[in-house]
């Protein structure tokens, strides 16, 4: 007579519990928008300062300026060009490389900050490094050669890093001629955050803010950043 059938003898066959869901990370709780959604990304961004808006940031005229353009168009009415129709055509090309060399994964999503929901920005990239800190990407693809990241985009970077919470930044340039990429691999630098400089951003963009809104209570009173406030 066969023996009788063990349902749990199985050769092979063992139970595992499911796994534990992933912590979130704090960033991934301020997500506003997705640039898949362009109308509603651009519709976003407008009700706020953006990292190109903080790149563009260095004094209080700029400030000035800065509040011109985004209260009659400025920029918003650009249609492109050829050198911004290339960027977009090698960035997917440029972060799978960032990907599979730094780990970092490409993202469209737009977040706020902790401190002011108005304060946002779009990294290329990013990713959690393996003891939790946030790590950023920036893609650029430019006609001349770097010898240094030009200030404005390290503004760009540095407002990023404090809308996000992150530690440093991979910056990444491809140099073209005639839009044909000069080298066989892109340019990389880590920049690393920079409380001081950050400091300086916040406090230039909640001045915009309030030119733009025209009232002087128009920001949080919270948003005042501290170095060291995210630590």
């Amino acid at each position: 007579m066969p023996e009788p059938f063990a349902l749990f003898d199985l050769e092979g066959d063992t139970w595992a519990p499911p796994a534990e869901p992933r912590p979130r990370h704090p960033h991934e709780t301020r997500i506003v928008a997705d640039s898949g959604d362009r109308v509603a990304w651009l519709r976003a961004r407008a009700q706020g300062i953006t990292a190109t808006d903080a790149a563009k940031l260095a004094t209080r005229e700029s400030v000035r300026t800065a509040a011109h353009e985004k209260l009659h168009g400025g920029r918003r009415s650009f249609g492109g060009s050829r050198y911004t129709d290339h960027g977009r055509a090698r960035e997917p090309v440029i972060a799978e490389w960032v990907r599979q060399t730094h780990g970092l994964a490409p993202s469209t999503l737009l977040f706020h900050s902790e401190f002011e929901r108005r304060h946002l920005a779009t990294p290329d990239g990013l990713g959690v490094a393996a003891n939790g800190t946030l790590e950023l990407c920036e893609i650029k693809t430019t006609s001349k050669p770097w010898r240094g990241i030009p200030r404005g985009y390290l503004r760009q970077v540095w407002w990023q890093q404090y809308v996000l919470g992150a530690e440093r930044t991979l910056v990444v340039w491809e140099e073209h001629a005639d839009f044909v990429p000069v080298d066989d691999e892109p340019k990389s630098r880590w920049v690393d955050r920079d409380d001081d400089q950050i400091e300086i951003l916040v406090g230039l963009a909640n001045e915009l803010l309030r030119a733009i809104r025209s009232d002087p209570g128009a920001v949080d009173p919270r948003a005042v950043y501290r170095p060291g406030a995210l630590a």
